[in-house]
């Protein structure tokens, strides 16, 4: 005898929010030879998101201003943004590095600090990039996308490296790349789970 399919709904499945910056919107930074960050930043999050479908979890990926951002709630949210192709010759620290940070005003300061965390670390982990943490501008942690999504959504924005000191990185190991934040989201939804 076939068991009767169970009437149980089934537990809701994680749903987690990678958004490509600048894409559907603009180039965002642009190489003298053409290289947009738009495209960088696309690559990366559909790699994002191709690496996170395998562990069950409902991923979308999202354009810059996406209507679907309008009271997005997730269990997770990530933009991708590259930072300049300026050389900047003698920065200290040098124009290399990444950058993570929530929105200045959260209304889940804790958690979305978790989030900041778990990328910050396996991010640096994965790519070996300094952590650029004196670069981290007013904008982005007023970012827009902060302010249209459910307040509740703990969210994040990554600068995963500038384009003219980290473009071999960048271009040349996107996989790498990808994993970098794969493995800060991973950390962050096993947190979720247990708690």
């Amino acid at each position: 005898v076939t068991p009767l399919p169970s009437l149980t709904p089934s537990p809701a499945v994680p749903r987690i929010g990678i958004v490509a910056g600048h894409w559907g919107s603009d180039s965002g930074a642009v190489c003298p030879d053409g290289l947009e960050e738009v495209q960088i930043n696309l690559d990366i999050a559909q790699r994002v998101v191709g690496a996170l479908e395998p562990y069950g979890y409902h991923v979308d990926l999202l354009k810059e201003f996406d209507p679907l951002l309008y009271n997005y709630r997730a269990d997770a949210l990530v933009s991708i943004h590259t930072d300049s192709c300026d050389p900047y010759p003698g920065a200290d620290p040098p124009a290399s590095g990444f950058k993570v940070t929530n929105v200045e005003d959260s209304a889940v300061p804790e958690v979305e600090q978790r989030l900041v965390e778990c990328l910050s670390t396996a991010y640096q982990a994965r790519t070996e990039l300094f952590f650029h943490e004196n670069t981290i501008t007013y904008d982005m942690r007023r970012y827009h996308l902060f302010y249209e999504i459910d307040k509740d959504t703990p969210a994040a924005i990554i600068e995963i490296g500038f384009m003219y000191e980290d473009r071999q990185l960048l271009t040349g190991q996107p996989d790498q790349v990808a994993q970098g934040i794969v493995d800060g989201i991973l950390c962050f939804m096993s947190e979720r789970v247990s708690d």
